[in-house]
């Protein structure tokens, strides 16, 4: 059923990624330069897009930590399973926290769905609604890493407790289950980044 899942999920980011394509080549005002738009005064000095470089590095880590989890699943190493998970947890509401505070700043310097001071008025819309909608992603994906957690740190998936996401007796599969869904979402993310703040 996640594999159902992810597919119908990739025909909406394409279609968000495919629609912001050509909402970007058809405007005739001005695209916002991304260099300049996303970046950051850090001690006097100006840093084009250091925030989501960050942002990008903190996600594809948490890939890692989340693969990490999958092989200790596999090994049925119940406190390392649940300690990766939470890991990959901590580092995806910290890439959560990044884009409020990424959101906050374009707001507070005038950004709006309808607009923005720095050229074609899509710009707000097409932002707001992709990196939410990955925000969202992402925030449901950590609720669900923590779960997964509590249940294989209580050994719900060793002696098959009946519950939500809870699988037969010494099986780990919901932790598998768990990473395709978390590689989806830094999958995706790549194709925002490249897109969005690259191009």
């Amino acid at each position: 059923m996640m594999w159902i899942f992810l597919l119908s999920d990739t025909f909406v980011f394409g279609c968000f990624l495919l629609s912001y394509m050509t909402v970007r080549m058809s405007t005739r005002v001005p695209w916002p330069n991304p260099s300049e738009v996303f970046a950051l005064e850090i001690f006097g000095t100006h840093m084009p897009l250091i925030l989501i470089a960050i942002m990008t590095f903190v996600l594809i880590t948490s890939s890692g930590t989340m693969a990490m989890a999958v092989n200790c699943g596999y090994r049925r190493d119940r406190g390392r399973t649940a300690i990766l998970l939470v890991v990959t947890a901590l580092l995806g509401a910290t890439f959560v926290g990044m884009q409020a505070f990424e959101w906050t700043k374009l707001i507070h310097e005038g950004v709006r769905p309808w607009g923005n001071p720095w050229g074609a008025e899509q710009f707000g819309s097409a932002f707001f609604m992709i990196t939410g909608f990955h925000g969202t992603h992402v925030t449901i994906g950590v609720i669900f890493l923590l779960i997964v957690a509590r249940k294989v740190w209580r050994g719900d998936y060793d002696d098959g407790r009946p519950g939500f996401f809870t699988s037969r007796g010494g099986r780990y599969e919901i932790v598998e289950i768990t990473g395709l869904y978390w590689h989806f979402v830094d999958l995706v993310w790549v194709f925002i980044f490249a897109l969005f703040y690259l191009w």
